[in-house]
């Protein structure tokens, strides 16, 4: 969530910096309702302060015992007149944060401009684009390799729960199991972040603070007796772990990651990605999620999206960064970097990271706050998350690039401790 006082103060600089986003940023309505609202606290106080005024001559007429009919009669009068006001200034507040929750968050100077994945910038590759391997056969796309292997069962997840679920089998889910372990290892031994088990339902208020309510209700799996929510990634329930709090600055950074399964609709992906694993309902993530003091985000969103992009060098995984630009940026960040790894058996580059920057747009919906030394002030604390990686992207990935001319797929060095020693799947490793 923005700044009040910053959109009302410097209302051409935020209109400007929104349409960076691309579409039609009017914030007019905004302003005028905000204006309102001022204008009914404003009269709203007056006559609260009235009637204190009144309350204190009454009693001072009755100590001297003057007359204090007239006083009597002002108050009948004061009295509705002031239930009312209170009652629109209600109103008003909730008209200006209905609208205010729904503005976006402003991009940074250093994201690059453009509308869309098309002006998105690449940094670097991993290895450099000239060294991806390359097969002496006709790469397949990893839904043909997991169903010829029998451990991606697409037609079983559809007969359970319908389509864009998918049972693992065998090796499949081994692999699976191995990449979470190998991740948070990873992250936890050499990287120094707090290992979390969150819930994996969260209720609305939960869900306003990292900002997928109430703008992206639509895409989350909602339970039908109770106000809870299936989580769409982990970075809901971690970040929210310092919501209301005010934190002593000695305890930042903070860096905690998480493994869990996560649940979406994808309203807004209908007909995209129907095959495979790419774009599930429900799917395993490794989060990466960091709470800072505002000065040190830039650097820890370098730092967290280094540790992203380790878990894809130690798989062996040819890989691009990318910065996205302000078009393409999601509702709460303020910076983004996606990974994206490469994939012969569909011949493009797909997101298996994405890594960002919120500042304090999330800790002013959460109202987490930090102390500096001994000062009374506080300031709001800046959070930032990035998928560390995706599970079923990164099987994807290594179905796709360690597959072999006869059908087997070999596992990358750094997996193989976590699969029981085992270095190629075959049928009959199922």
């Amino acid at each position: 969530m923005l700044d009040i006082k910053q959109i009302r103060e410097q209302p051409q600089w935020v209109e400007d910096r929104l349409k960076r986003r691309g579409g039609k940023i009017d914030l007019s309505g905004f302003h005028a309702s905000e204006a309102r609202l001022r204008e009914i606290r404003v009269e709203t106080e007056k006559l609260q302060a009235r009637r204190n005024e009144i309350s204190t001559e009454i009693g001072r007429r009755k100590a001297v015992k003057q007359d204090i009919t007239e006083l009597f009669e002002e108050m009948k009068t004061l009295g509705p007149a002031l239930k009312n006001l209170e009652n629109q200034l209600r109103e008003q507040e909730r008209l200006v944060e209905a609208t205010l929750v729904v503005i976006p968050n402003l991009p940074e100077d250093s994201v690059p401009e453009g509308r869309d994945e098309r002006d998105n910038v690449v940094l670097r590759y991993w290895p450099e684009e000239k060294s991806l391997a390359q097969h002496s056969f006709q790469p397949k796309p990893h839904w043909e390799i997991g169903e010829a292997l029998g451990i991606l069962d697409f037609e079983a997840g559809t007969q359970i729960a319908g389509t864009r679920f998918t049972v693992l089998r065998g090796a499949g889910a081994r692999l699976s199991r191995a990449l979470i372990n190998f991740m948070l290892d990873l992250h936890t031994g050499e990287h120094g972040y707090t290992e979390i088990m969150p819930p994996l339902l969260a209720n609305d208020r939960t869900l306003f603070g990292t900002g997928q309510l109430p703008k992206f209700e639509e895409d989350l799996f909602a339970c039908r007796d109770n106000p809870l929510f299936l989580i769409p990634t982990a970075e809901v329930p971690l970040t929210n772990l310092v919501a209301d709090q005010i934190l002593d600055e000695k305890q930042l950074p903070m860096q905690m990651t998480a493994w869990t399964t996560c649940f979406r609709r994808e309203a807004g992906a209908a007909g995209k990605d129907t095959r495979g694993l790419i774009r599930q309902h429900q799917f395993d993530k490794v989060e990466l999620v960091w709470i800072t003091r505002p000065e040190e985000s830039g650097a820890a969103l370098e730092r967290l999206t280094g540790h992203a992009e380790e878990v894809l060098k130690r798989l062996e995984l040819p890989f691009r960064t990318v910065s996205l630009c302000a078009g393409d940026m999601g509702f709460s960040a303020a910076k983004t970097y996606d990974l994206e790894v490469w994939l012969p058996g569909q011949g493009c580059y797909r997101e298996i990271s994405s890594c960002s920057n919120t500042q304090a747009f999330q800790a002013r919906r959460m109202k987490a706050r930090f102390r500096r030394g001994g000062e009374k002030k506080t300031e709001l604390v800046h959070t930032l998350n990035g998928s560390g990686v995706a599970v079923g992207r990164t099987l994807v990935a290594i179905l796709e690039n360690g597959q072999q001319a006869d059908g087997s797929v070999v596992i990358p060095k750094a997996l193989r401790p976590f699969m029981g020693g085992m270095e190629v799947i075959t049928p009959q490793a199922v």
